[in-house]
This record gives structure tokens, sequence and C-alpha cells, in this order.
């Protein structure tokens, strides 16, 4: 049983493999890597210059690290009050009880 798993589990690797190199639609199609060689999959493709590269390289950050002003959880903020105290925030007041009103002493013997 052991050995009919393991040949299994190979031949689907196996398989995925063939079908992955026998469909060309699922190389990369981006200029950018080297189109020659022989372990090149996209052979044929146009290499980026030096220029098309910094451009490239730049507009790729633009999306998910641009500076983000208005920070979306102090919506509701009015006024610091400083270290140490709750801020005055529109809508509803929200009290936080200490999490220990009287302390209680052990008998001493």
């Amino acid at each position: 049983m052991r050995l009919f798993t393991i040949a299994i589990t190979g031949l689907v690797c196996i398989g995925m493999t063939v079908l992955a190199l026998a469909n060309p639609a699922m190389l990369p199609k981006h200029p950018g890597y080297p189109s020659g060689g022989e372990f090149a999959n996209d052979k044929g493709q146009p290499n980026l210059t030096y220029n098309q590269s910094i451009q490239e390289a730049a507009k790729s950050g633009d999306t998910n690290m641009g500076s983000t002003l208005m920070d979306p959880n102090n919506a509701r903020l009015l006024e610091h009050q400083g270290a140490g105290r709750l801020p005055i925030v529109q809508g509803a007041n929200i009290k936080i009880e200490p999490p220990v009103k009287e302390g209680t002493r052990m008998p001493t013997k």
C-alpha cells in the first residue's frame, strides 16, 4: 500500500510537470528576462533597456508604497489628551473601568 501511494504521487507530479511544459500559454509573457540561452523560458521576448528597467521598477512600487496621510483608524478622533489619557472621540464615549476597584488583604497568621 505504501509503495502504491508513492508511485501514484510520483505519477501525479510527473503528469503536472508534463502538462506545464506542454502548454506554452503558461510560460511568462513579459520582457526583462534574458531571452536567450539554454535555460530561458521566454525565448524571443525582448530584453528591457536600462531606462525601461528603472521605470518599470519605480512603477511597481507605486501602488503599495504610497504614503497614507489620514489613518482610517482615527476617523472618530477629535482631540488628543496626552500620554495616559483617552482621547476625545466623536460618537459614544467608552468608559474604561479600572481592573481592580478595591484591594483585598490576605489574613496573616
